[in-house]
Parts: C-alpha cells; structure tokens; sequence
C-alpha cells in the first residue's frame, strides 16, 4: 500500500520525449541542407551587355584558381610593401567610377565563397590619356599596356611567403571591411581558405621561379609560353636558357572575323610567331591564363566574348589628321607595307598578310620564337582530350606573322617584344631607335605614333625603364628598302599620318 503522503511522478508530455530524441537529426539535416546549398553552389555574376561581360563576366577561372574575394580586397593593406604603390592600381589595373573590382578582374560564388579572378580583359583593355592630368579613357580589345602582370604574380607569391600571411592577420582586416563575420566564416571558412590559399600560392612561386632568375617583363608583357610548360610540369631549370626567354607584348583582339580568311583561303597564322591557325584554339590557349583547366572552362562565357570580338572594330584616332599628307602616305603604305600589313585598318587583303616571315628575314630578336618550342606543340595537342574541341592545330613555326594594322594608334609599344616605342621610331633603322625608353605612359604621341615614352614619372605613378640590351629585348630588324627604314623622313611621317586611320 502506498504511503499516505506520496504522490506519483510527474510525467513529461510523449510528444516532448519524442521532440528531444529527433532534434539532433533535425538540426543536422538542416544544416547540411545548409552546408550543401553553400558550398556546392557555383553561380557567377553575369552581365547582360557584352562590353560589361568582357570587362567583368567569368570565363571560369575562379573555380580552379579564384582567390576569396574579401582575401584579395584586403591583401594591400596586410602586405602593402610587396606593392609599389596604391593597391591594385599601382601594378596598372584600372578601375571604373563606382566600381568594385578592377576591369578585368569577375566573380563567381563557388566553394561556400565569393572567389575572383583574371579574365580577358585583364590583358586586353586599357587606357588613353590626352596629356598630363587629363582623365583616363576606357579602350576595349587594346593592349593592357600598363598591367604589370609579373607585378601582380610578385605580389601574392612574396606576400604568401611572409610571416603576415595568415589568419590572425588577415581575419581581422576581413571583418573590419565587412563590418561583421559570422562565426562560421570566422573560425573556419576564411582560416581554411587562408591556409589553403597560401599552400597553393607557394606551390606556384617554386614552379614560377625560374621566371624570377629572367629580366623584368615590365608593364604590357607577358611570357605566356613558358607558363604553358609549368602547365604540362616540364622541368624548368633543365631547359635550355634560350627557352626561358618568351616576354612579349599583349595583343589587340579586335575584328576577329576578317582574322578567319587570308588572300589565298586559307586561315591566317596567329599569335606572334603563327604556331595557330584557328581563333578558337587560341582563345581557349589564351584562357589558361585567366586560371581555366579543361574541366573548369566556362564554354557559355568565352563563346560570347567570341562571338562580341567578330565584329568588334577599334576606335577611330581621336585627334586632327593632316588629309593631304594622310594621302600622300596612303601610296607609299600602299607600295612599302600592305602586302605584308594590309590594305587598310579595315580591309586586311595582302599576299603576306597572315603568313609567318622566317627569322632569317625579318631578323627581329628570336626569343619569343625560341620559347616556343616542338615539345610544346606536341603536348598542347593533348590538351582537351576527349571532348569534341581537342587541340590540333598548335605547331612550331620559323619566323613571326605579319599582323593587321587596325588600330595600330593603340598597339605601342611595336615589335612582339614591345621593343619600339612609336611607328616612327620603327621606321629607323636599329640604329636610330631608342635604346632604352619608358613603358606603361597612357598619353599619346600625336607626332610618332605611340605613348609617351620618355618621361620617367609624374606625381602619382612611375614608369618603367625597357632597355633594349637585355636578352629578349632586342630592337633590331624590320629594316631595309622593304620595310620603309630607307625612306625619306618626309615619306616617313606621311606613312606615320595615314597610319592614324586605321
């Protein structure tokens, strides 16, 4: 019998019991759900207009090689002494009025984060000055003549192998820029990305290295060939010195369309020394160096800035033109330069025109067309295995391609080397031309056809000093009766004057 004072227990509503046992499971599928909608999702800005979409859209590089973004928006101010100067702008990036990021430069949410990275327009847009003070203009497809891409590479290398490169660092500059982190990101996600950005940085710098043992490249160069074999890990430091020496300017990438057909039929030779014949090849090459891989290329993005480039015509010379010597200038281009240049800045008929000149002729320094070597050719074609756009066209040439002139106004420096710095210079003989000159001035030469080059600073920016002595810079060929270096200087600035039209 029980006792007269006790009472029975108290007892929990079943449901409550129940409510208890599952919510560990609840709250593990909703965060999984969480984790799963955040770090599986891969959604890049696009832009609606092709100009915003070269300038800014993804090409795909950030899944492979993006940087988190609030880790590149604050990396100036935590190594600011791996940067000559203000930010990004100091290695020659070029910002927009109301802009985030720099042109060039897209995002992509991938991997739980916002990532950034490199796209076409990083090497293929740039500005134009009318003189000192004056404010920039914006030129899609131009060469980025004032990127500092070795600058850029330099940067993130030396800032990874310094002692500032990590969390307690970096974090807090993070959340200072935001405002606020959740803990989440704050305790794990930035400390992961940290960690594993600074691995892979450090990875690069060693296989990069060799590029560091070479002359600077300077502003508007790139050695793009020797990046390639890092890509296929060749041995670098067992390479022959002459294929280490492959700097070259940017090119224009206007009008590809007409760039299809040649006189004969057949499709021009592209890139500098023509080791491809198909637009298609090359632009897929060239988007290696915005961080694609095969499996990471975004095949939608790059086939409109394909399609936008057909037709994409550059921008007419800006300034007074002398008419009656423009037309004077016209036959003497026509009887000195269009079989090799073409027609005009719009019409590209030429018998040489799209055709690879050997080095024996046209006697420019080699060391690009050295770079680029049989071995690479045969490796390039393995590129894109299995899928229906494999390479099959790269090849290994003996000399360099004659080009199109259209928009020359806006290709200087000249020579695939950048190595000459206005159209008047290169019609002297080597001998005349400057041996050492600044690059990376966006003021126009109205005179010779070119930027500025002889001016070393002005209160915010320096310029660059190219020295023609070094290995790779030579200013030699493209002389004799054939290429105009034997004119009179007064034919010499009527060509000069046509030039300006195209």
């Amino acid at each position: 019998m029980a006792h007269p004072d006790s009472s029975p227990p108290p007892r929990h509503p079943h449901w409550l019991g129940r409510s208890l046992l599952w919510l560990p499971w609840v709250l593990g599928l909703v965060g999984g759900i969480y984790a799963l909608g955040r770090f599986t999702a891969d959604i890049p800005v696009a832009y609606a207009d092709a100009p915003s979409h070269f300038k800014y859209g993804s090409t795909g590089g950030e899944r492979e090689s993006g940087f988190p973004y609030w880790i590149w928006k604050v990396l100036p101010k935590v190594c600011p002494e791996h940067l000559p100067g203000d930010g990004y702008r100091s290695i020659g990036f070029t910002y927009e009025p109301g802009k985030d990021l720099p042109i060039g430069v897209s995002k992509r949410f991938n991997l739980g984060i916002d990532r950034v990275f490199l796209n076409c327009a990083a090497c293929h847009a740039s500005t134009v000055r009318d003189a000192p003070g004056a404010a920039p203009k914006i030129y899609l497809g131009m060469p980025a003549h004032r990127l500092d891409l070795k600058g850029f590479e330099t940067f993130f290398f030396n800032c990874a192998a310094g002692p500032k490169f990590r969390s307690e660092f970096i974090v807090p500059e993070i959340e200072a820029a935001t405002g606020r982190l959740s803990p989440l990101d704050r305790y794990v996600v930035y400390p992961v990305a940290i960690s594993l950005m600074r691995e892979r940085l450090l990875m690069l710098r060693e296989r990069f290295a060799f590029a560091f043992e070479q002359p600077d490249w300077g502003p508007g160069r790139v050695d793009t060939f020797n990046s390639a074999k890092i890509l296929f890990n060749f041995p670098m430091h067992q390479l022959p010195k002459k294929e280490l020496l492959g700097a070259s300017d940017f090119p224009s990438i206007w009008l590809q369309g007409p760039r299809m057909r040649r006189d004969d039929g057949q499709r021009m030779e592209l890139h500098w020394d023509g080791n491809n014949t198909r637009t298609e090849e090359r632009n897929k090459s060239a988007a290696f160096g915005t961080g694609t891989t095969p499996p990471t290329l975004d095949l939608r993005a790059i086939g409109r800035i394909e399609q936008w480039l057909l037709d994409l015509a550059p921008p007419p010379w800006p300034y007074a033109i002398d008419t009656a010597q423009a037309e004077r200038g016209q036959a003497l281009y026509a009887d000195t330069c269009a079989a090799c240049h073409g027609a005009s800045g719009r019409d590209f008929a030429g018998k040489y025109v799209g055709h690879v000149t050997p080095i024996t002729e046209i006697a420019t320094d080699r060391a690009r067309l050295d770079s680029y070597t049989y071995t690479l050719a045969v490796n390039q074609a393995t590129l894109y295995a299995g899928y229906p756009h494999r390479f099959q066209h790269f090849r290994k040439t003996h000399g360099y391609a004659n080009m199109p002139l259209d928009g020359i106004w806006l290709r200087a420096p000249y020579l695939h080397n950048g190595s000459v710095p206005t159209v008047r210079d290169l019609l002297e003989p080597a001998a005349l031309r400057p041996t050492t000159f600044w690059r990376g001035n966006d003021i126009i030469d109205r005179d010779r056809l070119g930027f500025v080059a002889d001016v070393a600073a002005e209160p915010d920016r320096s310029y660059f000093l190219f020295d023609t002595r070094e290995p790779g810079n030579g200013n030699g060929g493209h002389e004799g009766a054939a290429y105009g270096t034997e004119l009179a200087a007064e034919d010499k600035d009527a060509i000069v004057e046509y030039l300006k039209t195209f």
